[in-house]
């Protein structure tokens, strides 16, 4: 969602402030702006609507020079995309950029109104500058000020405050909304992530909730809160950003999703690496508290948003058969709001690519407020960031190992999620004493699965064929069985990101109670026909599609049976294990809504009001 960059520098931070922009442009955002203290005593700004190549534009015009400033691209909350609302907001001799969302902006709003400040935007941000300007009127501090100011604000944000006489610092804050501090040898900085920052350093510290910080060009000054309510000095480790550098570039392909979906065979391989025996899970590769955990779990909880509450639906069937523990899957926006029942030996295990998803976060914080919050054995995180939020706020983190994603509709961070669901499961089912033959063959397919998903890649030229009729049709239906369900939600959801056409997905068996009502010639069905126990009765429900006249795109294990014919297109997926096939079978998928909205003409990487870090609730 929102982005944030801050510099202070030895140089002209300009240059670093936009290149950290274009970096979090896979946030998706409307806006984006920048303000530089250019002089003592003053601030340029500059801001504009859409991508931050028209705020180029703007600033090649009239150029802006400083050595301090803060940047944002904006993903609309309290008003609509226009200029005024872009970030960052100024006040008197202050500008700040904001991520997350105040929620008692209008009371602030109203006190600040009746003391004569001046509102020009609709956003929740300006109130946070006209607060520290108003605090500036008592003291001579802008970190006094700041932290005045962000004592009165209820909700979520991320903060990069600058004032016009204190040209050699940034101000940053944190709550409920990720800000890191970027290292560098000529100068520090501020970033809501750390590939915004890679240009320039690949050492970060992680603020936690509360925390506000300090940085000049010399240096950091991390201040936590105390149980007294006031600041006390506090260190934060010193994290080297493990990717190069060139894996956030499209490595000649013509966008980030397709470069991501030929990344998943190394991917996977990476997530399973170091985690294998000869005939095991490595239990103890898991984390130095897993087999504790495990051992005392009786029931899974997993808690999850958009993809990734896909990837937890497809655990359920892998839990409950391969390690025979009941599983509950909660999408996390929802979990907050009724009364969950967890029975005692309860894992917690939430999944994020980002690990600062807001609803997942705040889904994990409060069970482990709930009155029964002895229920749960403990928290496991499956995440893709290292120090992010709920890795640290977990009690286990087994990390995907996926690299950076940057396109929004997520791809290697879905496989490696369910690579990683995978490896949970096996170690649960060996914590219990499941039988030792079946999970040892398991292993040994989980080696091979690197080859196969490239063996899935390949099909990358016989899925753009039969994109192109589907790009014409308005709606499409995807249909799974078993634990292919969660996968066909998985295709109807990466349709209708990136390509805009409106997808639904049903369980194959549930088309004669409600969804067959849709099926006609202008209503293509799209289904994933791998070689299981259910393959006959989903034989029959593409019959039923078939004498409804409508038109049948069926993913299909070689030895299926299911063969193209009129109305019948069949595209071949390679042989595979059936607990690991909605794994294989996301891949063409994947392929199939990329290759739609190529065909299409959307914007793939960056689809309309969508963002990639959920970042508010």
């Amino acid at each position: 969602m929102c982005g944030i960059v801050a510099a202070v520098g030895s140089d002209n931070v300009l240059p670093v402030l936009m290149e950290g922009l274009k970096r979090l442009e896979y946030r998706g955002y409307d806006s984006a702006g920048v303000a530089l203290v250019e002089a003592p005593g003053r601030i340029g700004r500059a801001r504009e609507v859409g991508k931050v190549a028209a705020l180029e534009r703007v600033l090649a015009a009239a150029p802006l020079v400083g050595m301090t400033g803060i940047a944002h691209t904006r993903w609309a909350t309290h008003g609509q995309p226009s200029q005024d609302n872009a970030h960052p907001h100024v006040s008197g001799r202050i500008a700040v950029v904001h991520n997350g969302i105040i929620e008692n902006h209008l009371a602030l709003k109203a006190e600040l109104v009746s003391d004569g400040f001046l509102f020009t935007s609709e956003t929740d941000t300006e109130v946070i500058a006209h607060l520290v300007e108003r605090e500036m009127r008592s003291t001579s501090s802008l970190a006094t000020a700041v932290e005045r100011a962000v004592q009165r604000l209820d909700g979520a944000y991320a903060l990069g405050v600058i004032h016009a006489d204190e040209p050699d610092r940034v101000i940053g804050a944190r709550q409920g909304s990720p800000l890191v501090v970027g290292v560098g040898e000529h100068g520090y900085y501020l970033g809501s992530d750390p590939l915004a920052l890679l240009t320039v350093t690949d050492r970060f510290l992680y603020l936690d909730d509360g925390d506000m910080v300090i940085i000049t060009r010399e240096g950091c000054d991390v201040q936590g809160l105390a149980s007294n309510g006031g600041r006390v000095p506090v260190v934060r480790e010193t994290v080297h950003y493990e990717h190069d550098d060139q894996a956030v570039g499209k490595g000649g392909f013509a966008h980030y999703m397709l470069k991501e979906i030929h990344e998943q065979p190394v991917a996977v391989a990476n997530a399973l690496e170091g985690r294998l025996g000869t005939d095991r899970v490595l239990v103890e590769a898991l984390g130095p508290r897993a087999e504790r955990l495990l051992a005392g779990t009786r029931q899974v909880h997993i808690v999850a948003c958009g993809t990734s509450y896909h990837a937890g639906m497809v655990a359920r069937y892998w839990l409950e058969e391969l390690a025979g523990v009941p599983c509950q899957v909660e999408i996390a926006s929802e979990y907050r709001y009724r009364q969950v029942v967890a029975p005692p030996g309860t894992l917690f295990l939430t999944l994020s690519q980002s690990g600062e998803t807001a609803d997942t976060l705040a889904a994990l914080r409060h069970a482990r407020k709930r009155q029964d919050g002895d229920a749960y054995v403990g928290s496991l995180a499956i995440c893709n960031v290292p120090g992010s939020s709920l890795v640290r706020e977990s009690d286990l983190a087994l990390m995907t190992h996926a690299g950076p994603e940057i396109g929004v509709a997520s791809t290697k961070a879905f496989t490696t999620q369910l690579t990683a669901l995978m490896l949970v499961t096996l170690a649960l089912r060996q914590v219990r004493g499941g039988d030792a033959e079946l999970t040892a063959r398991l292993v040994h397919r989980l080696r091979y699965l690197p080859t196969l998903l490239g063996d899935a890649v390949a099909l990358d030229e016989e899925i753009t064929s039969v994109a192109g009729k589907l790009a014409t049709y308005r709606h499409a239906l995807f249909l799974g069985r078993g634990p292919q369900m969660p996968i066909a939600m998985e295709g109807a959801l990466k349709l209708k990101e990136i390509s805009y056409i409106h997808a639904e997905a049903h369980a194959a068996g549930e088309l004669k109670h409600g969804p067959l009502a849709l099926v006609d010639e202008t209503m293509p069905v799209i289904a994933m026909a791998p070689m299981d126990g259910l393959l006959e009765k989903l034989k029959s429900n593409l019959q039923e599609v078939r004498a409804r006249g409508g038109e049948l795109l069926v993913f299909s294990d070689p030895e299926s049976g299911v063969q193209s014919g009129e109305g019948l297109s069949v595209v071949t997926v390679p042989a595979c294990c059936h607990y690991l096939a909605p794994i294989l079978y996301t891949v063409p998928l994947q392929l199939l809504a990329y290759h739609v909205a190529v065909a299409r003409g959307t914007d793939v990487d960056q689809p309309r009001n969508l963002a990639k870090s959920v970042t508010v609730e």
